[in-house]
């Protein structure tokens, strides 16, 4: 059986890339290889994408030593965190609740992301996977991790319904966010986009666009677009810690007029609802590195 509902499908087939994404959607698996189960326990960070309990998706980042986050089975991870007070899936987490995970680790350009079903455990999350796999390196931006503070207080959570001067100056020069989506089923998933400074286009206090790069041919979160526009966006101030949580509406742009270099297509994005995180968190990284295949 496909791994891929019908968004995906149909994506796939505009894009006259269903033979690959057949191939490699083959690599999607519901338990945990040994060998991503060594990956999570090495990372500090990982991003989860939920529907609040008004059915709005967001990305939020959860932060720890390594370890934090691991596999205590071969279909289930512990993740020893949960969002910060004030942030928009705090609450919602606390029940059962299907997620997506990406775990990334930008010092060696690698990347992988969990689906499942979650639930609330002292302090944390169980979730059970439905689907793990890898991604390609592509268009990640190579940093260092320089400290990580565990004494640091996130910072009141700040709320808007669309994006000021600074806010719209922080996503223009920005070269890497993290995407929720979901299905109609109410699955979700977290994925991350990368790019030049400038790829994640301000069009108005409420509007944004960013393009579509080649990747590995799957399109998961462009059918999960297709079919359910809900769609959230983190984007994180990798210096301090600070985050940008944007949720409302996500739309494909078949235009090619809109695609800029080296895109497939383009997806516009409607804000209804700005959270922003202004004082540092406890990760701290360095200068990015770009990647070399951005357009």
């Amino acid at each position: 059986m496909t791994p891929f509902h019908a968004g995906e499908l149909a994506v796939q087939q505009r894009m006259g890339q269903a033979q690959i994404a057949d191939r490699v959607g083959r690599m999607i698996r519901a338990d945990i290889p040994a060998v991503a189960a060594a990956f999570l326990a090495e990372q500090p960070m990982v991003v989860i994408a939920a529907a609040d309990d008004s059915g709005r998706l967001w990305a939020s980042e959860l932060a720890g030593p390594p370890g934090f986050v691991h596999a205590i089975d071969a279909d289930t991870i512990a993740v020893d965190a949960l969002p910060a007070t004030g942030d928009p899936l705090r609450e919602a987490l606390t029940r059962p609740a299907r997620v997506g995970m990406i775990a990334l680790q930008p010092q060696r350009r690698r990347r992988m992301r969990v689906n499942g079903a979650a639930t609330a455990v002292d302090g944390g999350l169980l979730i059970v996977t439905d689907q793990v796999y890898s991604n390609c390196p592509k268009y990640i931006s190579r940093r260092q991790l320089e400290s990580y503070r565990p004494d640091v207080e996130p910072s009141p959570a700040q709320h808007g319904n669309e994006l000021d001067a600074r806010q719209q100056a922080a996503i223009a020069a920005a070269d890497a966010f993290f995407v929720a989506t979901g299905d109609l089923e109410g699955n979700a998933d977290a994925s991350h986009r990368g790019g030049n400074p400038g790829f994640l286009q301000v069009l108005s206090p409420t509007r944004l666009r960013w393009p579509d790069y080649r990747g590995n041919s799957m399109f998961m979160t462009l059918g999960n677009i297709d079919v359910n526009p809900r769609c959230g966006i983190l984007v994180p101030d990798w210096a301090t810690g600070a985050t940008l949580q944007l949720t409302g509406t996500a739309e494909l742009n078949w235009a090619p007029e809109t695609f800029g270099t080296g895109a497939q297509c383009s997806i516009d994005f409607t804000v209804t609802e700005v959270v922003e995180r202004s004082g540092a968190g406890p990760l701290r990284w360095g200068a990015p590195e770009l990647s070399p295949v951005n357009p």
